[in-house]
């Protein structure tokens, strides 16, 4: 199979339509761990933009099941999906993608989406999540756990970015999106989810001391930015999706707090992937 596909065969990624321009107001992580790892891969590609009400309609008229489940068992239908017209394959989940893509095209781009390494994190939030978690994967276990478990993390601090989250939201279908939000955490109102003051504060220490855990992989390499150094590979994809998120999502403070944290580890590591951060 030909590594090395042409523009007529490229592969059509499945997104989220935010508030337009949808180029400059992506923030969901998991088609940001795609994105990155379609331009990391650098495999021709374009963006068809789905409103957020229209997803499972598109999942159900591609023939792609929901990937994840609500705790009652009812499907969760989300994006993203590729569909790569080269071999004529639907994708419909973020770390499955991942590793379609380096099967499928091992030697393309930067080279090795996953090459060997430790990734020792683990995570457990004290809370179920808004939104069903996606399981642990076929393939690449190491990433597949690592995966699972910076999802849960960044999770458990979601509700600091709603506020930021529901200003992207599309002014045509805002109202529709969060009333689904408010139905899948089973609040009476969007305001519901406000987070200030005292509880604000708690949260923001708990995301910090989670990202303290979760910086010491990042410095056991002192070559940087990434995880083994210099060159990147998906793990620093799986945090780089969830810090493009918390980048738009956060009040402009509380981002360049963040950035701050652990000495700037993460700072550095959102800026070193802005090169594979290219909306098509």
């Amino acid at each position: 199979m030909s590594t090395s596909p042409t523009p007529s065969t490229s592969i059509v990624f499945y997104d989220i339509a935010m508030r337009p321009p949808v180029e400059t107001s992506c923030l969901a992580p998991n088609p940001w761990k795609s994105r990155l790892a379609l331009n990391f891969k650098a495999v021709p590609y374009t963006t068809s933009w789905v409103p957020m009400p229209d997803i499972p309609n598109v999942r159900k008229s591609l023939n792609v099941p929901a990937c994840r489940k609500f705790a009652n068992g009812a499907d969760y239908y989300t994006l993203p999906i590729i569909h790569d017209r080269a071999t004529n394959t639907l994708v419909g989940d973020s770390f499955d993608i991942a590793v379609y893509l380096q099967k499928t095209y091992p030697n393309a781009g930067a080279g090795d989406l996953f090459p060997p390494q430790t990734l020792d994190y683990a995570y457990s939030p004290a809370h179920a999540p808004l939104v069903p978690l996606t399981e642990c994967r076929d393939g690449f276990p190491e990433y597949a756990k690592f995966n699972v478990n910076v999802d849960a993390a960044f999770t458990a601090h979601i509700q600091l970015a709603m506020h930021g989250m529901s200003e992207l939201f599309d002014p045509a279908t805002a109202e529709i999106s969060k009333a689904e939000f408010v139905r899948r955490a089973g609040l009476s109102k969007f305001e519901d989810f406000a987070l200030v003051g005292e509880k604000r504060e708690k949260t923001k220490e708990s995301l910090k001391n989670m990202l303290g855990g979760l910086g010491k992989l990042f410095e056991k390499d002192t070559s940087g930015p990434f995880l083994l150094g210099t060159k990147a590979n998906y793990a620093d994809l799986i945090v780089g999706g969830w810090l493009r998120t918390f980048s738009v999502t956060l009040p402009k403070s509380e981002w360049e707090e963040l950035r701050s944290w652990n000495g700037g580890v993460f700072g550095r590591l959102h800026d070193a992937l802005e090169v594979y951060a290219q909306v098509k």
